[in-house]
Parts: structure tokens; sequence; C-alpha cells
């Protein structure tokens, strides 16, 4: 069962030192709601942390109250609380989880379908495309106005994760959130540009490689590319880089999935899976693989090989298609 937002609130109320984290490796929503939560905090006298095992990624240093945000020191700290925002299972907070000392109260805001419930308080809703949009409806009941810097950075959650306001789940909610956020003082424009129009050549050059690279199979109704540590040192790409490069194999005609397999130290793989046809579940492929996220968009850490753990996910891909009702 859901905390309330009054009762998340509350708890909050009697806590003075509140650590604010997210998931490692993260996107839009991540730092946006971990920035935008952590300067409410901040207004009401709290001494705020946050943290995340990447830091703040170059790419998203247009948010306002960006240089908040660190990377966990060696030595754990006390906390009286930590707030846990679009992170579906503790274990993807990374190196943030040994930085913090036993005895803290733990919150849970999260919209993934995957979440495991992991905190003390939780308030999970996978009806929400993105965790901006629960923040956004977390500060209206609690009437609690936003100020411009915090709109800014949730329209930022918001806007990626859903896809420029396209991917399932965007619906009424979304768009009176987003509504009640430029009323607050986002320059949709400006930050419009700072989000989409601002790439590093390096990420053409991505985008280039897995163009050039991609594979179609299960008679052309699933796309991939993969990226070896190779092609890493040779493109000069970060992992930031990654994100939204899949999309452009998702909109072939007559593409149902597709899959990014990136091939980590360590013999292991990351798969991301995204899918347009909702009878195609791409979270329960990758929960075969102890990985989580969305119906339309998942991912997984795998042990092994790239060339193993692509035949293997693509075979289960395929098998999910062929016997999707």
């Amino acid at each position: 069962m859901n905390a309330t937002f009054a009762e998340i609130s509350a708890a909050l109320s009697d806590k003075q030192r509140i650590l604010v984290v997210s998931h490692l490796r993260p996107d839009g929503d991540a730092l946006g709601c971990t920035i935008a939560f952590a300067l409410w905090l901040k207004s009401l006298g709290k001494e705020v942390v946050t943290w995340n095992e990447d830091g703040m990624l170059d790419k998203f240093r247009y948010l306002p109250g960006h240089e908040m945000v660190t990377t966990p020191p060696e030595e754990p700290q006390a906390f009286d609380a930590v707030v846990a925002l679009d992170n579906s299972v503790k274990k993807r907070l990374g190196t943030v989880i040994p930085a913090i000392k036993d005895g803290a109260l733990w919150i849970n805001i999260d919209h993934h379908v995957s979440n495991d419930r992991y905190g003390d308080l939780n308030y999970i809703d996978p009806s929400a495309p993105a965790t901006g949009q629960i923040l956004c409806e977390f500060f209206r009941d609690r009437q609690i106005a936003i100020t411009p810097d915090q709109a800014a950075n949730l329209y930022a959650a918001i806007s990626t994760d859903t896809g420029s306001f396209q991917y399932a789940g965007t619906g009424p909610r979304t768009f009176q959130a987003a509504m009640e956020l430029v009323a607050a003082g986002v320059n949709v424009a400006q930050i419009s540009r700072d989000m989409y129009e601002n790439q590093p050549r390096r990420r053409l050059e991505l985008l280039r490689h897995a163009l050039n690279g991609a594979e179609f199979s299960c008679e052309g109704r699933v796309a991939c590319f993969s990226l070896t540590l190779a092609d890493v040192d040779r493109l000069g790409v970060l992992p930031e880089d990654n994100e939204g490069i899949i999309d452009h194999l998702r909109s072939v005609e007559g593409v149902i999935a597709a899959v990014f397999f990136e091939e980590l130290p360590e013999a292991k793989v990351r798969v991301s899976a995204r899918s347009k046809d909702p009878s195609v579940d791409v979270c329960k492929i990758c929960a075969l693989f102890k990985g989580g996220g969305h119906p339309l968009a998942a991912g997984a850490r795998v042990r092994g090989g790239l060339e193993e753990v692509k035949e293997r996910f693509l075979e289960a891909v395929c098998h999910e298609i062929r016997n999707r009702n």
C-alpha cells in the first residue's frame, strides 16, 4: 500500500539532515527530481545532501541547482532520512548505499512498475510516465508553491522521460503538471534548446555507428545495435551519450522492439530494450535477466559475453513477439 503525500510530508517534518538520491547512470527524470525535491527541503531550513553515483552529468548542467549533486564519499555518513526518487530497486543506487549509515528513515517515490518497495514509506505510481509528474502532484496536494528553479527541473524531468510528451502514460495529468510548471516560470523555448539542441559531436558519431551497425531479426520486427568497449574508446563517447539513440531504431517501420547492447567491464553487458506495442512487454523480458523498468522501456545488466547475451536476449524478445496475444 502506498503512503499518502500527507504521511510523507509529516514524516519529513521533524527530520533535519536529509539525503536525496536517485539511480546510477541518471537521466533527466532522476536528476530533475533530485534537485527539485532538495530545493524544497532546503527552503524548509533542512540540511540537505544530494548524491548520485555518477555525480552531475555535463549534459544536465543547465538545470538550476545542478551544483548540489555530488558523488558519495568513501566514509559513511548519518542521516535522519533518505529520499530515493525514480529508483526501482535499492541496488541501483550503487555506491550511494555503503555511504549511508544505518538508522535513517527511507522514503521511496517512483513510477517504475518493477519497484520492489524497499522504503519504510513508499509511493509508487506506475501510471505516471515520470517521477517528475508525481512530485508535481505531491506539491499540489500539499499546497506547496513551486519556485521557477524547481519548475525548470520538474519540467525537464517530465519532458525527457516522456519523449517530449509522446510516450505511453502521457495523459491529462501530465499536461496539467506541465501547464502548472510553465505557469510557475518555465521558459519552454530555452529549456527545450538546452535539452534537445545542445548535443556534443561525439554523440553524432555514436549515432552514425549505431545506424551503420544496426541489425534486424525476427522477420524485421526486432532491431538492435551493439557498443563494445573498443567502440567506446574509438568514439570517445561517455555513458550519458547513449540516451535516446535506441529510439532511432524503434522508429523504423515494421520494428516492434529495439534493443541496445553495451559491453561493460568485468564480463557484463548493459541491455536497454524499447517496445512500441503494449503486447510486447520488455519489462517482463528484462525480468528474466534480473532487470526491470516499464512495459515499453526496460533494461538489465547481464553477466556474460556480448555476443552470448545478445543471442539469448534477442531469442527471448522474438519468442515474446511470436507468442503475443
